[in-house]
């Protein structure tokens, strides 16, 4: 049985190493790849051959509207701080957009393209791929049905073990470029507390510094290369590491208190040079709490709900599906998700409204951070914006 040909045309906008996302959206035959768009066309090459899904390749996403090439959507995986720029453009000539997260550097960036959907009526996807994690779907599930009564915290430890080679070799590394990784790596987890809490941060304490990766005098620019070219689990400890950015000015270690809307609070603390790498949520409810041992296919959750002195073991645990890597089952949901959104509309599992409140919720912890911990309110979204997504789910 011949399969249907495929329908959806896509421009992969950015070729480097978070491009291999466009390999979910091919691989079911319902999208073709229609145009590649960088500024360096080697990169477009090399992902093309990578994929075996050859197609034009322009350097600008002016050219490429310019250019008269057919597309019905744009897979945005260039780094964020050209999401902004790229994604309101697309958004205006009318051309649906997948947003790799997070969506934007700044508060009025984000706003800026919730806007440009608003105006135009054209579709917005935020690829925050965690919302299809089975760590966090498994403990969103355990909480609505009520195995711990009502949310009241939420604690999340991320342990970032790859952070020297996924994170200081390039521009992450560059304030000017990423903001802060409270923001750039953050604003994932915030995400996620967000939506296991039902609500969202009104108020931030920061808390870090750039405590390890500033003392490596051994700098290279690697704009020549992406981080498949010098990552090596062999890097350790990290300040053996080499060849870090030239830019180094964002937070190697930093911790945010945060108020909700709804009453809960909730913190987060992210470490670069951590020797493990995976993120342990703890949900504390008026009826017991949840925590997760690993975060990927193999790990486990475990409720407590009795009282108890210490007792690992908890009173009940569920398995953590999922594969091993954590990440390319829910890549996979996720772009099952935008092709299906594209295709009917509807609601969606990710949301463009909670990708804005969780950048606006890490920039206002970042500048609280960088101004000797001062408290932050988070700005509220345009009520206008947030009663065109809530129409238009």
């Amino acid at each position: 049985m011949n399969s249907p040909d495929p329908s959806v045309r896509l421009a992969v906008v950015g070729c480097g190493a978070r491009a291999t996302i466009a390999a979910h959206a091919i691989a079911g035959q319902r999208a073709v790849i229609a145009a590649y768009v960088d500024p360096v066309p080697s990169a477009s090459r090399r992902l093309a051959e990578r994929l075996d899904a050859p197609a034009p390749h322009v350097t600008s996403v002016t050219e490429l509207l310019d250019s008269g090439t057919a597309v019905d959507a744009a897979l945005v995986l260039s780094p964020d701080d050209t999401h902004a720029a790229v994604a309101t453009e697309l958004l205006t000539r009318d051309v649906a957009v997948y947003l790799e997260k997070p969506i934007t550097i700044s508060t009025a960036d984000a706003d800026a393209v919730l806007a440009a959907a608003a105006r135009r009526g054209t579709k917005l996807y935020v690829g925050h791929n965690m919302r299809h994690m089975s760590v966090v779907r498994t403990m969103r599930e355990i909480i609505a049905r009520g195995e711990i009564g009502e949310v009241k915290s939420i604690w999340c430890r991320h342990f970032v073990g790859n952070g020297g080679d996924f994170y200081f070799k390039d521009w992450h590394a560059d304030r000017a470029r990423s903001t802060g990784l409270l923001l750039q790596k953050g604003a994932h987890d915030i995400d996620v507390i967000h939506w296991l809490a039902g609500g969202y941060t009104t108020r931030v304490v920061g808390m870090g510094a750039l405590t390890l990766y500033g003392d490596i005098t051994d700098r290279r620019d690697n704009s020549d290369r992406s981080m498949p070219d010098w990552f090596d689990m062999e890097n350790w400890p990290p300040l053996s590491q080499r060849e870090v950015n030239p830019v180094i000015d964002v937070e190697d270690l930093s911790m945010v208190q945060l108020q909700l809307d709804n009453g809960v609070f909730a913190s987060y603390q992210q470490c670069h040079y951590t020797p493990d790498y995976w993120r342990n949520y703890t949900v504390i409810g008026t009826q017991g709490r949840i925590e997760n041992f690993g975060d990927t296919a193999g790990g486990v959750i475990r409720l407590w709900n009795r009282r108890h002195t210490y007792q690992a073991e908890g009173d009940r645990e569920y398995p953590i599906g999922g594969d091993q890597a954590g990440h390319s089952d829910a890549d996979q949901d996720t772009m099952t998700e935008f092709l299906d959104f594209l295709g009917h509309g509807g609601a969606t599992v990710t949301s463009p409204v909670a990708a804005r409140q969780a950048v606006a919720t890490a920039v206002a912890a970042t500048e609280s951070l960088r101004d000797s911990s001062t408290p932050r309110d988070v700005p509220p979204l345009p009520q206008d914006v947030v009663d065109y997504f809530r129409a238009h789910p």
